[in-house]
């Protein structure tokens, strides 16, 4: 196998002490290899925004995935599918099934190559359009429940991704929701960003509903100050013991 292209210096990206941590993890812990390397570039090249998770984000996307046994995962927001290679590669050889949804259809063309050239083209799916219409119709066609969903889409409809997610998995489930900190913006009950108050209300939704159990992380690295939720599906009966 052919070594894997360094990616350019980012010159609006001056080191820092997190940033350096994290390009530390990711040259350990989670290397680039020639189809992730690739998937970036070629994402640059179209002209996508480098909004992608970090490689070391990226490395627990696929370990919570492995963790949690997942043979069927939905992903809402593929970009150009260098997350959706990441949560691709934990899938078991055979009947792992990965669905992902991505309103651009030139993002998603993007993001097929890059699945392709991964060699996952052939457990992989994308769905282009508007994700609300796309759960929508996905719900219609009564599918079986997706083990782990990954939610990394606008930011203004967190909490409807969210309730969907609820309807399209399983008590057992794992539901991760991207980019909930916003800066530290989150903490701002007076902001009128649709993308804080989306990210509000999914928090919201995750503190109250009876069917979730989660809570939420905050990072610095890469990425900023950012960070993400968690959530677990319980079972249909509140009473339930499933909390712990």
């Amino acid at each position: 196998m052919a070594p894997a292209p360094t990616p350019a210096p980012n010159p609006d990206r001056p080191p820092t002490p997190w940033t350096e941590v994290d390009d530390y993890f990711a040259d350990l812990l989670a290397p680039a290899d020639p189809a992730l390397s690739t998937a970036l570039r070629d994402s640059d090249s179209a002209g996508l925004p480098p909004i992608n998770v970090a490689p070391n984000q990226g490395k627990l996307l696929h370990l919570l995935a492995r963790v949690q046994g997942a043979t069927r995962i939905l992903e809402i927001g593929t970009l150009g599918g260098y997350s959706t290679i990441w949560l691709a590669r934990a899938l078991p050889a055979e009947g792992g099934h990965l669905l992902t949804l991505e309103y651009s259809p030139e993002h998603a063309a993007v993001a097929a190559a890059n699945l392709a050239r991964a060699g996952l083209d052939k457990i992989t799916e994308i769905r282009t359009g508007p994700a609300l219409d796309s759960l929508a119709a996905l719900h219609a066609e009564n599918p079986a429940p997706f083990d782990l969903v990954f939610i990394d889409a606008d930011k203004a409809n967190n909490r409807n991704y969210l309730e969907w997610s609820l309807k399209l998995t399983r008590p057992g489930s794992l539901i991760i929701v991207d980019n909930v900190v916003r800066g530290g913006g989150v903490v701002d009950a007076t902001s009128d960003d649709p993308a804080i108050l989306g990210t509000r209300a999914a928090l919201e939704l995750i503190a109250s509903h009876p069917r979730l159990d989660g809570t939420a992380v905050q990072t610095v690295g890469l990425k900023g100050h950012d960070g993400f939720a968690l959530a677990r599906v319980l079972d249909q009966d509140p009473s339930a013991s499933d909390r712990p």
